[in-house]
């Protein structure tokens, strides 16, 4: 049987996901928490074999937090389950731990499969990210530059399009403002604009946002 957590923001995902598995074989899901803040504990009181966990979850302010979890956590497999580009975010994602990627638009079917292909150790990728990642090595510097954003780049854009300021996002990021500052001139200049409302209309075009 694979125990499986899931961390999500609303209480329809987790009784649809909990009723869909309920009779599987398998797939078992024993725990739910609306709060990366509950993760740990979540961890600790149950054997969980496989995370699932959205990227908006409430708490969750970076992707280095999910980073540090699957290192304090090795023998747990983590899934995004998401409504985020995964285009933008897949990658990205899997650079940083995660054994799989699945959008909230799929079949729960789907998930299902990644939940037992990736306890078995599999690193699971839509035919489109994989797609996607091989056209990315094709293209030219100049071409790939904004599928190229790292994780506090990305991270950064999220925030300023949702109207925060340097000095807030520093706060909720733990950066100086200085680091900020020149996280928002990297994407100034790797989205080609000059300034931060055709940057978060360019994000939002790209659907990095």
């Amino acid at each position: 049987m694979i125990n499986v957590c899931l961390a999500d923001n609303y209480p329809v995902v987790h009784f649809g996901v909990k009723s869909y598995f309920k009779d599987h074989p398998e797939i078992h899901v024993v725990s739910n928490v609306g709060n990366f803040l509950m993760i740990p504990e979540a961890l600790r009181n149950k054997q969980i074999d496989v995370l699932i966990l959205d990227l908006e979850l409430d708490g969750l302010t970076s992707i280095y937090e999910v980073k540090s979890v699957i290192k304090n956590n090795p023998k747990t497999k983590v899934i995004i389950f998401t409504s985020l580009s995964e285009q933008i975010y897949a990658p990205n994602a899997i650079k940083s731990g995660v054994s799989g990627f699945v959008h909230k638009s799929a079949k729960l079917e789907t998930l299902g499969i990644t939940i037992q292909k990736v306890h078995n150790g599999t690193i699971m990728l839509s035919d489109s990210i994989k797609k996607n990642l091989a056209l990315i090595a094709k293209q030219n510097k100049s071409e790939r530059l904004y599928r190229k954003l790292s994780n506090r780049e990305i991270e950064v854009l999220r925030y300023l399009s949702d109207g925060k300021k340097n000095n807030e996002i520093s706060k909720i990021l733990n950066l100086n403002e200085k680091t900020v500052s020149t996280y928002k001139l990297r994407l100034l200049t790797k989205l080609n604009v000059t300034n931060l409302v055709d940057l978060v209309n360019k994000a939002k075009t790209l659907e990095i946002v």
